[in-house]
């Protein structure tokens, strides 16, 4: 072991120690800070305690959920993962995630997209898995080309790493285009047939700068899509999501290999056998070797209580990224039955007979998917907006005015509140939406403001990045303290993050 890891593993220990026993936090983030000021290759020289592979999940809206789920299936397997659990998704939370993990079968990193070109030649992962991309923090990350450079920029670092992305988004199909690197499709395989809002972040083809025509839209620029000018279509889907059934309690589908889905999944077996082959003894059938004669290959049928388009992605992805590591489809279902975030991500609250559902928006696309599924719920509601301009949401709101508030205004049984940082300018757009917001100072107040509601009201609370913690945390004080009379069901929506 060299000086510069020793003393890097020491400064985490300590950062750690005080962080959690003397100031009471959770120590996510600083002990790997420090640590790569000590040791700048840190990351890398961790590797040792992967003894299969790692892989890492990127993309505006989803990360949180999907890696979450992804480690929870190995873990479901029997296999062991070091994962940044917290959302901490820089490099200082991989290198912390790293630092405190033991010896694990598998790294599973989620990872913000900027940051992918430091991270990902570092990890020297086995798979990169691509969610979706959206207009966000534009005075952060820029337009979305930028983004796309940056990640097609640590691909290309990383030439081994397979590249699993969603085709039905044109924008991270662009990137598969850019690259060398092996590339695996995975997308909805049919018109879910949902109605659509008015925000697309891609109407243009970037190869040719024509317009790109549907056969359908799932959400925003999600779908079936082909340019008549140049030609650029969504790929052959290797992994598909079939069957789509949006019900009353909850959503499913059927998960199909096809091309070199079915190539990697060895004709039927589920795919972790190539991916966990040291765990195994089996070699991995690389991406690359593909017989297009071959059939489809069932990986059986996701049943999940969380509903909307967005889970139908994110869950898609979490199969896929677990299959290819070496997970049943038995593995994946007991995990996402027992699967509860916990982290202000689609939680759900009862306080004083009240129920509450929490979750994460930070763009118009996350808050636009939320806001229909607020609106697919019978029965009148209580909606709390909570947005901030803190440096990782962004100081630009301007994108505020993407946001189809216009739709919720539809609802005539509905009570809206505005709150955080920027709650004064949330009420005006709200204003011009044909919304009278209530000005809330947290959680706690919105709640207070609800009492004299009937107790037949839903109440939503909707925040930003750095919004969700504080909301998170008046929560969840004030169910230890006035739980619900008695014992509600979880309800599941969807989660973005």
């Amino acid at each position: 072991m060299g000086l510069k890891l020793s003393g890097a593993k020491m400064v985490s220990h300590i950062t750690t120690w005080g962080l959690k026993n003397i100031f009471r936090r959770p120590a996510a983030n600083m002990p790997g800070k420090l640590a790569l000021y000590i040791d700048p290759q840190l990351i890398s020289h961790l590797l040792y305690k992967l003894r299969v592979g790692s892989m890492v999940v990127c993309g505006t809206n989803g990360k949180t959920t999907t890696n979450n789920l992804v480690a929870d299936v190995l873990e479901q397997q029997g296999l062991s993962a070091i994962c940044n659990r917290t959302g901490a998704n820089l490099d200082s939370g991989v290198a912390t995630a790293m630092l405190h993990g033991e010896t694990a079968d598998w790294g599973v990193f989620e990872c913000d997209e900027l940051w992918l070109v430091k991270i990902l030649p570092a990890l020297k992962s086995d798979y990169l898995v691509m969610l979706n991309l959206f207009r966000d923090q534009l005075d952060r990350c820029g337009e979305i080309d930028v983004i796309q450079d940056s990640i097609a920029s640590a691909l290309e670092a990383s030439p081994e790493t397979v590249l699993v992305y969603n085709a039905d988004d044109p924008l991270c199909a662009a990137i598969a285009e850019k690259v060398d690197n092996a590339c695996i499709a995975f997308g909805v395989a049919e018109n879910m047939k949902l109605s659509q809002n008015t925000v697309v972040d891609a109407q243009m083809c970037q190869q040719c700068s024509g317009m790109l025509a549907y056969s359908y839209r799932q959400y925003g620029q999600l779908g079936e899509y082909h340019c008549p000018q140049c030609g650029f279509k969504r790929a052959e889907l290797d992994f598909a999501a079939a069957h789509v059934r949006f019900e009353s309690e909850g959503l499913s589908f059927e998960v199909e290999a096809r091309g070199k889905g079915a190539a990697v999944t060895e004709s039927g077996q589920d795919a972790g056998a190539a991916a966990s082959r040291e765990a195994q003894n089996t070699e991995q059938v690389s991406a690359q070797d593909v017989d297009s004669s071959l059939q489809p290959v069932s990986l059986g049928t996701v049943n999940s209580e969380f509903t909307g388009a967005y889970m139908v992605y994110n869950l898609l992805a979490a199969r896929v990224a677990s299959a290819l590591a070496g997970c049943s489809a038995e593995s994946f279902q007991k995990a996402l039955d027992r699967f509860d975030p916990q982290n202000g991500r689609l939680q759900h609250f009862d306080i004083d007979g009240r129920s509450i559902l929490l979750n994460l928006a930070k763009n118009p696309t996350g808050f636009n998917q939320n806001m229909r599924i607020i609106l697919q719920d019978e029965g009148p509601k209580a909606v709390g907006f909570f947005v901030n301009d803190k440096e990782g949401d962004g100081k630009d709101i301007s994108w505020l005015w993407d946001i189809d508030f216009e739709e919720l205004a539809q609802d005539g049984d509905l009570v809206v509140f505005a709150g955080g940082i920027r709650k004064n300018d949330l009420q005006v757009r709200l204003k011009y939406a044909g919304l009278t917001a209530h000005l809330v100072e947290g959680a706690a107040d919105m709640l207070d403001k609800t009492q004299s509601l009937p107790e037949s009201y839903r109440i939503y609370a909707i925040a930003n990045y750095t919004a969700l913690p504080p909301v998170h945390a008046e929560l969840t004080e004030m169910e230890q303290v006035n739980p619900g009379a008695s014992e509600s069901a979880t309800h599941k929506e969807q989660t973005h993050g």
